[in-house]
């Protein structure tokens, strides 16, 4: 008889998931304790599904199978079940076998799995989940393989295992399909599992965002409240669905108020219901889940607050929250939210504080704080922007950036994605999604608590300890437009959601001043665009004036973008002319209609009814889709070039809408932006690669091995740092030698390591507190003979101190050249990042470094080494010779490689790298390694539980 096992409950096995209807589930292991659950569950389960998953006839559970089904050892008979409000939907078991196919231990390597999902829940992705779990619980006890017996007729079950992506082979046996999956990661199967990931995250934000009906709970008596301002909210904003008011404290016989159905619970209400927004005390929302739940809502959104906020004990009364909400299937927007609003003519729904909605537009936007969001709204609004989508998230302890971002992707509404964070709970799949919907469409972040060192209070996150400005530079490589403050955010928004992407940085300027045409010069000199010299109009430009220039402007082939400068028009009275700002707004348009492929701008100052004017046109934006061809070049590339894997972009409409700023630097900067943007977005549709070349150079496998056999002599779990012998022998392996050192702790050491080394020598410290600082004297370069070495070594070491606190090493001399630095670190929320600065003191005390996300391409390389801003001293400054650039991109490329080959190197510094006309080298290195961390983007889909 089969008897549980000693090994512990792996709890990490545990996880929430999306299913394909948008919906959540939870995945654990069976246990002893889930006899009734399974025996519950079989009843449920169909004649036909339970033949399909015995090849006979099996109406019921014995208790033998029961016994078997819930007993498990954990590694070579394990068994998982899906589960929605505590009871089982689905189930999968995998057991061991050897190559008869008979019951085995390791070290097999191959195991029979078997599932069955209960009918009312088949096609919703359950089976497909189930899988990704099973295997990655297979792989991580040693299984590589599995084996499936399917009969020819259950199409869907042969179905998940075909669509998996996973290696396979099939062969008809006995009347049944035989099926045997290699359980090894493919591209395949990661983007498939990806794909399936974005399609079921983002129906779970568009169930939240598009109810047929929704229940505001908490609705108080009397007029006023969170509750009654929102449903207050929600009907005024015409939402097209059914609302429900709801107070368990409503008298019995109430049945109406303020015009809806009042209900004592949810569960009074005879009809589904598909969103609630609880706005009740904190203590009271468990009751108020629950309610929902047993009812069967699809999702909350919660505007209570007292959860992370407030303190520890609030922190895990928020992650009680989240499990009991998930239990039941439904996604949480909150808690401490502000509120969602849908502007969709089919929706109209306002679900927040918010007394007015946003007109309609093509504005996406998620914010982390309700007062950034009344602001955003507000500043919009007051310009003449619509949004397409608005979620204000609170503590955003379920749904984050990362799930709109994947609604967003494919939302044929938006198509400009704003975003103000205050932390980013999983970088390394924001920047993944933010790529990908960055080629489609534009992605602008603010980010707040950028210097704090923590999460907000109610973010509980994991805390990256990446510096800020290496936040910005992997945005930026994500293609990310990274801004600093919510007002840019806005001007940013704006001019990219009503006016095309620019071809190039080539920028007209012309207007009625003089003086704001050469601020807005300077302006484009600043943030690196090519701007002409101003053409002024005089003050006593008319609307016709304005028309005739921009219309020349845009019809120039020398030029990819307008600025139109304008200051109040003074008549012959003395006094401005209050007609004349909508005058020549019109005329603006009108000019901006005729040419529509160049984006305008306008810089105004005081002119009133001019702003109102430019966005007086109502209909779609011109958004980022409109690249349409210049004479002054290609297009940049549409949507469809630039994300061949993506949903199309709808198609673009002129709206006749062109941003009004008032101040020159914020038109330029939002300009420069687009400049930015749409030059990643050409340069995205070519997409760099990683030479063929480096293979030939480099050897995997041997040091591989090598890694486990240094970290197997360590007793320390943190990891070991390698030393010099270790570290150039692992580094060799990548083609990248270190120019070897000998110590030299006494003159005549110094002298026979110098013979050996040849002449000329360096003699150097390599004391922690004097590494690399030549300007404290701790480094004599080009010693040529003997006498030299003998006297750099007395002086070395009278002046800092002793050969055991010293170290002295000697080092043959490399050919001179521009000394860098290349690291490469891991961030455990990040990931890997590849950095690069020349060395000393631009990168240490300018903070002069360039980073990229491991792997990095060719094309990453090349720009983050022109990036720094000290670059043009490996390009010939002042007449200089130009160094081996080529060379040092090739080891960028290595140690990107090296490090996401090897997960166990958890750091890399190279420094000095010496680049010379021809050639570089590696004076010094380090190497530390450890136990590699786990890649959550790699694992099987799992909803974060924080």
């Amino acid at each position: 008889m089969e008897t549980p096992s000693d090994h512990a409950y792996p709890d990490h096995w545990e996880a929430d998931v999306v299913l394909r209807d948008g919906g959540t589930a939870r995945i654990r292991p069976i246990t002893t304790a889930d006899a009734e659950r399974l025996v519950s569950f079989y009843e449920q389960v169909s004649d036909e599904s339970k033949y399909y998953r015995f090849f006979a006839p099996y109406p019921r559970l014995s208790d033998r199978d029961v016994h078997r089904f819930t007993h498990h050892d954990y590694v070579d008979r394990v068994g998982l079940a899906v589960t929605v409000g505590g009871e089982f939907i689905a189930t999968v078991r995998y057991d061991r076998i050897d190559e008869r196919g008979l019951p085995a231990t390791a070290p097999a390597d191959e195991a029979e799995v078997a599932f069955l999902v209960q009918d009312a829940h088949q096609g919703r992705g359950v089976a497909s989940a189930l899988l990704e779990h099973i295997a990655a619980v297979a792989r991580e006890r040693g299984i590589r393989r599995f084996a499936a017996e399917v009969l020819p007729a259950n199409n869907k079950m042969i179905k998940v295992f075909r669509d998996a992506g996973y290696t396979q082979k099939r062969s008809f046996e006995d009347g049944s399909v035989r099926l045997t999956l290699d359980l090894e990661p493919t591209a395949e199967s990661l983007a498939v599992q990806r794909g399936r990931e974005q399609r079921a995250e983002a129906r779970s934000v568009q169930r939240l965002l598009t109810p047929g009906s929704v229940a505001v709970v908490g609705t108080g008596r009397a007029p006023g409240g969170v509750g009654r301002t929102v449903l207050r909210n929600l009907l005024g904003a015409g939402f097209t669905g059914r609302a429900y008011a709801v107070n368990h404290a409503f008298a019995e016989d109430l049945r109406e108020l303020d015009g809806v159905p009042a209900f004592r619970s949810v569960a009074a209400i005879g009809d589904p219901v598909d969103l609630a927004v609880l706005a009740v005390p904190a203590e009271r929302v468990p009751e108020a889940v629950a309610d929902c739940g047993r009812h069967g809502v699809r999702g909350l959104v919660v505007l209570s607050a007292g959860y992370a906020e407030s303190g520890a004990e609030g922190l895990e009364r928020q992650r009680e929250l989240v499990r009991h909400a998930r239990s039941y299937g439904m996604r949480i927007i909150g808690p401490n939210a502000f509120g969602i609003i849908n502007t969709a003519g089919a929706v109209r729904l306002n679900a927040s504080l918010a007394p007015e909605p946003p007109q309609r537009g093509r504005i996406g936007l998620f914010t982390q704080s309700g007062a950034i969001g009344i602001a955003l709204l507000s500043g919009l609004h007051r310009r003449g922007a619509g949004l397409s989508s608005f979620i204000s998230a609170g503590n955003r302890a379920d749904v984050s950036g990362n799930d709109i971002l994947q609604y967003w992707y494919e939302d044929p509404d938006t198509d400009v994605a704003l975003l103000y964070l205050e932390s980013i709970g999983n970088p390394r799949k924001f920047t993944r999604l933010a790529r990908r919907t960055a080629a489609l469409k534009p992605v602008v972040v603010v980010k707040g608590a950028r210097h704090s060192g923590s999460a907000p209070p109610g973010h509980a996150v994991p805390v990256t300890r990446i510096p800020d400005a290496t936040v910005s530079a992997l945005l930026r490589q994500a293609g990310v437009i990274r801004v600093d403050t919510v007002t840019e955010l806005v001007d940013a928004g704006l001019l990219l959601a009503s006016q095309p992407l620019p071809a190039g940085p080539r920028v007209a300027i012309l207007g009625n001043s003089e003086s704001l045409g050469l601020l807005t010069y300077d302006a484009c000199l600043t943030e690196g665009l090519r701007p002409s010299p101003p053409r002024d109009l005089t003050t006593a430009a008319t609307p016709e004036d304005f028309r005739a220039a921009l219309t020349t402007a845009l019809s120039d082939p020398a030029f990819d973008a307008v600025v139109v400068t304008a200051i109040p028009h003074v008549g012959e009275t003395g006094t401005a002319d209050p007609a004349n700002g909508g005058a020549v707004g019109t005329a603006l348009r009108e000019a901006a209609a005729s040419a529509p492929g160049k984006p305008v701008a306008v810089v105004h100052v005081e002119i009133g009814g001019l702003a109102e004017a430019l966005a007086a046109v109502e209909g779609s934006a011109r958004g980022p889709a409109a690249d349409a061809p210049t004479p002054a070049g290609p297009p940049a590339p549409t949507p469809a070039a630039a994300a061949p894997a993506g949903p199309s972009a709808p198609a673009p409409t002129a709206s006749g809408r062109i941003p009004a700023y008032p101040a020159a630097e914020r038109a330029v900067r939002a300009l420069a932006e687009a400049v930015r943007y749409a030059q990643w977005r050409r340069q995205s549709a070519e997409p760099g690669k990683v030479p063929e070349s480096l293979d030939d150079t480099i050897d995997q496998s041997a040091a591989a091995l090598l890694i486990e056999r240094l970290l197997g002599e360590t007793p320390d779990r943190h990891g070991v740092s390698l030393d010099a012998a270790g570290t150039r022998e692992l580094l060799g392996l990548y083609g990248i030698p270190v120019r070897p050192t000998l110590p030299a702790p006494g003159p005549d050491d110094a002298v026979a390591a110098a013979n050996t080394l040849g002449y000329p020598v360096a003699l150097k410290t390599t004391a922690p507190h004097l590494r690399h600082r030549s300007d404290l004297g701790g480094v004599r370069l080009d010693l040529a003979d003997e006498a030299q070495l003998r006297l750099a070594h007395r002086e070395l070491t009278e002046t800092l101190g002793g050969p055991a606190e010293l170290r002295p090493v000697v080092q043959a001399m490399a050919p001179r050249g521009v000394d860098t630095v290349v690291r490469a670190a891991i961030d455990a929320a990040a990931g890997a990042v590849l950095s690069f600065g020349l060395a000393g003191a631009p990168s240490e005390l300018l903070g002069d470094l360039a980073h990229r996300l491991v792997p990095a391409t060719d094309r990453d390389v090349a720009e983050q080494i022109r990036s720094i801003r000290s670059a043009p001293l490996l390009f010939g400054w002042r007449g200089s010779t130009p160094v081996d650039t080529p060379a040092l991109e090739e080891l960028l490329l290595r140690v990107s490689r090296l490090v996401d080959d090897h997960p166990e190197i958890v750091s890399v510094t190279l420094e000095p790298v010496v680049v010379a006309t021809r050639g570089l080298t590696v004076l010094g290195a380090n190497v530390r390694l450890a136990p590699p961390p786990a890649r959550d983007d790699l694992g099987p889909r799992r909803l974060p539980s924080y």
